[in-house]
């Protein structure tokens, strides 16, 4: 099972062709190996860039299977101790959300796929975090 993260909806969106949407395109032939969080669907819908492509991205990605956090607080905190790690490490996370993501990824057993360089940098404080990404 996969948590697919906004980096890669953002490319299969646009229609960017690349390694890592080929891969997509092959989970999506058996959706239930596809999942989202809350998290990354508002990054989707943010992205819109007219009411009618809100409404549409909507449609699509309110049809997804949702991962989520059973207990909130717990997992807030451990998020936070996830940016806080980097941080003391000297490794600079852009976006407080994506600690989030991970943290979904790693409480629902899911492998992360990415394509974004700071999950790539969260792997020297979370080795745990099952990643797939196409990135060099």
């Amino acid at each position: 099972m996969y948590l697919v993260d906004t980096s890669v909806w953002v490319h299969y969106i646009n229609g960017k062709e690349s390694p890592v949407l080929e891969f997509l395109d092959t989970l999506l032939l058996t959706p239930m190996l596809v999942g989202t969080s809350h998290l990354i669907y508002m990054e989707i819908l943010q992205r819109a860039k007219s009411e009618a492509g809100f409404n549409k991205l909507q449609r699509y990605f309110s049809t997804q299977q949702f991962y989520g956090f059973a207990d909130p607080e717990a997992s807030y905190e451990a998020a936070a101790f996830i940016y806080f790690s980097c941080s003391r490490q000297g490794i600079t996370i852009r976006s407080s959300i994506d600690c989030l993501i991970a943290q979904c990824a790693l409480e629902n057993e899911l492998i992360l796929l990415h394509h974004d360089r700071d999950y790539r940098n969260l792997e020297k404080v979370l080795p745990q975090l099952r990643q797939k990404h196409f990135l060099v």
